[in-house]
This record gives structure tokens, C-alpha cells and sequence, in this order.
């Protein structure tokens, strides 16, 4: 297989998860924090679930920088 176009592949797959996660990351904290401005009693379980949301989103860009690292590496 010609290694230009796997590098390319590579790239894209972690440029592309890493731009995900960051996207998502930042829309779940503006609305974590529209919660907690809105209901402040509630303010710890809503950093919880947050940080839970967070975790599983940067999971996402992990796993595709696996991908991008065995598309480098293995062919």
C-alpha cells in the first residue's frame, strides 16, 4: 500500500476525532454551566455528570489516535 495515503488517513482519523471531542467537550461544558447558573442546589451532581461526559468523549479521541498510531505503524 503506498504510506503517503495511510499517513493521510491517519491524520485525517485523529484530526478529525480530536475536533469532535473538542467540539463536544466545549458544548457540554457551556451547558453544565447554564445548568449550575440555573439551579445552583444541583451544582455537584452536574459536575459529576460532566466529568463522566467528559471522560467518555475523551475515550473517543483516544481510540482514534489508536487507530491513527496501528494505520501508521502496522501497514
Amino acid at each position: 500500500m503506498d504510506h503517503g495515503l495511510i499517513a493521510i488517513g491517519a491524520g485525517l482519523a485523529i484530526a478529525l476525532a480530536a475536533f469532535g471531542a473538542a467540539l463536544g467537550i466545549g458544548l457540554a461544558s457551556g451547558k453544565a454551566l447554564e445548568a449550575s447558573a440555573r439551579q445552583p442546589e444541583i451544582a455537584g451532581k452536574i459536575q459529576a455528570m460532566l466529568m463522566t461526559a467528559i471522560i467518555f468523549m475523551e475515550a473517543t479521541a483516544i481510540y482514534a489516535l489508536v487507530v491513527s498510531l496501528l494505520l501508521i505503524f502496522a501497514f
